[in-house]
């Protein structure tokens, strides 16, 4: 199919007199991964409600799946072909592994034996097949998590939403999530994403919008935003209280500031956004030796930073 799995024109939500999505614009291929991000408040979470349809559309046009999201009564419809994997962990403490996948499947229509085989299946494709019959309380943070998407899996979604999918997970858990979505993309499903790691979503997203007071203020690929908004590479200087003050040290700093495309300077740490990153750091070195240097390659971070002058988490 060519139709987009969701296209949204002029989409607005508003609570009284706060606006929280504020006439966006944004369309999403089928089998992508697509990333909302933002800091809190943004509008990214009300977006994301009212695509998976926990929250009725305000104003303007909502296409899921093929179905207008703003005429109400298509809503059983779309719920159907969406399966949702939320931030907190929700799984029934008082149940093993399959049976909360086998008491959740039956709200798909799914008989007792049909929930079965479909919950080993799941449990097998997320790693979990040996922690079948245990109960919740004896799982890991990333097997739950992991466990939230089996679950999500059920009814074999055509769109699947990840609301900060490995928040609280070990490095190593979060690798092991990545891996699992990565080969959800495989099998052509389309994967909707919030999530606050900057790594994450330049991971796994096709694209992503970046939200802000409830606008997008960015989209597009993440490699493609970061070349059009900041440079290649970025050199970190840290500026103790005394440095800072000292004339010298500011000489050297504004000769660093006139080496970069352009810089920043919070606290105690200057920021300098360059193409050139080996010769910079050199020289940042070389004029403020007992300062701390760090070269690192742009994100999406830097690239929101820009944009609204704070960071994403805040």
């Amino acid at each position: 199919m060519t139709d987009p799995a969701v296209k949204a024109v002029k989409l607005r939500k508003q609570y009284g007199d706060f606006v929280a999505v504020d006439g966006i614009d944004f369309e999403i291929p089928r089998g992508v991964c697509f990333g909302f991000l933002g800091p809190n408040g943004a509008g990214k979470t009300t977006t994301m409600r009212m695509i998976y349809r926990a929250s009725p559309v305000g104003s303007g046009s909502l296409l899921i799946l093929g179905h207008e999201a703003a005429q109400g009564h298509r809503d059983r419809a779309i719920k159907g072909r969406i399966g949702v994997v939320p931030q907190e962990d929700n799984l029934d403490t008082e149940l093993t592994l399959r049976e909360n996948l086998e008491v959740f499947a039956r709200f798909y229509g799914l008989g007792r034996k049909q929930a079965r085989t479909k919950a080993d299946e799941l449990l097998e494709f997320v790693q979990l097949r040996d922690k079948t019959g245990s109960k919740v309380h004896e799982l890991s943070g990333g097997m739950k998590r992991r466990a939230l998407i089996a679950r999500g899996l059920l009814g074999d979604p055509e769109l699947l939403v990840l609301d900060e999918p490995t928040t609280g997970l070990d490095p190593q858990a979060r690798i092991n999530l990545w891996d699992r979505l990565r080969d959800l993309k495989r099998k052509q499903a389309t994967l909707i994403l919030t999530t606050h790691y900057m790594d994450e979503a330049e991971q796994l997203c096709d694209s992503l919008v970046i939200m802000d007071k409830g606008k997008i203020v960015a989209q597009g690929r993440p490699r493609d935003l970061i070349r059009e908004h900041v440079s290649s590479h970025v050199v970190e200087v840290g500026l103790s209280a005394p440095t800072g003050t000292r004339s010298a040290s500011q000489g050297a700093v504004g000769e660093l500031t006139a080496l970069a495309k352009r810089h920043e300077q919070h606290h105690d740490r200057l920021l300098l956004y360059v193409d050139n990153g080996e010769e910079v750091v050199t020289r940042a070195a070389q004029l403020l030796p007992d300062a701390e240097t760090l070269l690192r390659r742009s994100t999406l971070e830097d690239v929101f930073l820009k944009i609204t002058g704070r960071g994403l988490i805040e």
